[in-house]
């Protein structure tokens, strides 16, 4: 995989951020199966993934993850929360460099369509 596309997907910043929010490798107790990849490959692929719309199975093999394994773990992230547990700590970031903006973040309810047509 090129290294710009994968820092452009996944920053060092990001991946600090991510990587100790990973739920841990676990081995087979019977043995076998197969090593574990390289969690930055597998999360920069599954990022690739969720950001270009491409489908698991065109998954391009310069990322060196299978798209099955990808779609697996993606899974897996998806049950243990990960996504949830990796927006809050980007918050807390922005919020203790003082670049979160909740001005910005609130939803304006009054673009909700009128079911009785209101005032003209």
């Amino acid at each position: 995989m090129g290294v710009d596309l994968s820092q452009r997907l996944v920053p060092d910043g990001l991946w600090e951020l991510v990587a100790p929010l990973l739920p841990s490798f676990n081995s087979r107790p019977q043995g076998g199966g197969t090593a574990p990849y390289d969690e930055r490959a597998v999360f920069t692929a599954v990022v690739y993934v969720l950001t270009s719309g491409c489908a698991w199975r065109h998954l391009p093999e310069t990322f060196g993850v299978s798209p099955a394994t990808g779609h697996r773990r993606f899974t897996a992230w998806t049950w243990a929360g990960l996504w949830r547990r990796i927006h809050r700590a980007v918050l807390d970031e922005l919020g203790t460099r003082g670049e979160l903006d909740g001005a910005s973040a609130i939803v304006d309810a009054a673009s909700v369509r009128a079911k009785k047509g209101g005032a003209r």
